[in-house]
């Protein structure tokens, strides 16, 4: 039988080509220094045939964590699975010691512990649940150090008692704002800006002491990033060209 003279035909799927990959890539990060891998250069290539992209990933050093390695290549197959369009996608990692394990698992869609079967020590939610409070904590620090330079006259002590109605509606509060959902914490404007990720914050005479250990958690993000940056502009020359300056980090 026929189909009724005023049916629609299926809409055409979009097509998509680099641009909207590599941006689909932007919320894909490095779970250890909190930055999209576009920005850190990480993106090897893309190649866009239709609906068929396939993306190569490269990393700083051939040992870099076998878990974190297969957290970005997964999370970035996922983000480009849900590309309107997308019919077959391909991600790979290259140069790594476990880029043949990784890349395997990968294309079956093992999961991390179909991947690597006993050698998985930790569940991957777990991992990524770490260092999701570690970018809260150092996202917390960049900000109310920011708000001591802003106001020069404000103690210290008294940060314990900052909201987030206090913070300036800048890159370092919207970065400081997603780290917190991404941890499940408030974004109410009355909500304490200096807690933990239970929602927690120090009593009064630990203010000092928990910005101290924030302030040292924010700087082995940070120096942590700028020496993979660095590793990897040595390992694969040119790869500075597609590094981006880190866009919400105080100086």
């Amino acid at each position: 039988m026929s189909a009724p003279a005023h049916a629609s035909a299926p809409a055409p799927a979009r097509a998509f080509g680099e641009a909207e990959v590599r941006r689909a890539l932007d919320a894909v990060l490095d779970p250890e220094l909190d930055e999209p891998i576009t920005d850190l250069g990480f993106v090897r290539s893309v190649a866009v045939d239709g609906g068929r992209v396939e993306v190569h990933l490269r990393l700083p050093t051939s040992f870099c964590s076998p878990s974190f390695a297969y957290l970005m290549a997964s999370d970035s197959k996922d983000a480009l699975v849900a590309l309107p369009g997308a019919s077959h996608v391909v991600v790979e990692l290259d140069d790594h010691h476990d880029s043949a394990i990784i890349n395997t698992g990968l294309a079956a869609d093992a999961g991390y512990r179909g991947t690597f079967r006993h050698e998985a020590e930790q569940d991957l939610d777990e991992l990524r649940a770490t260092f999701r409070r570690k970018a809260h904590t150092a996202a917390t620090e960049r900000a109310l150090t920011a708000l001591l330079r802003a106001r020069p006259g404000l103690p210290e002590t008294e940060l314990g008692g900052i909201r987030l109605w206090d913070l300036p509606d800048d890159a370092t509060t919207a970065a400081l704002l997603r780290r917190r959902a991404a941890v499940g914490l408030p974004d109410d404007a009355d909500a304490l800006v200096l807690v933990d990720h239970d929602g927690v914050g120090p009593a009064p005479d630990q203010v000092p002491l928990a910005l101290r250990r924030a302030r040292s958690t924010r700087i082995s993000v940070d120096g942590n990033a700028h020496f993979c940056r660095g590793l990897l502009r040595t390992r694969y020359p040119g790869s500075e060209n597609d590094q981006s300056p880190t866009k919400e980090h105080t100086p």
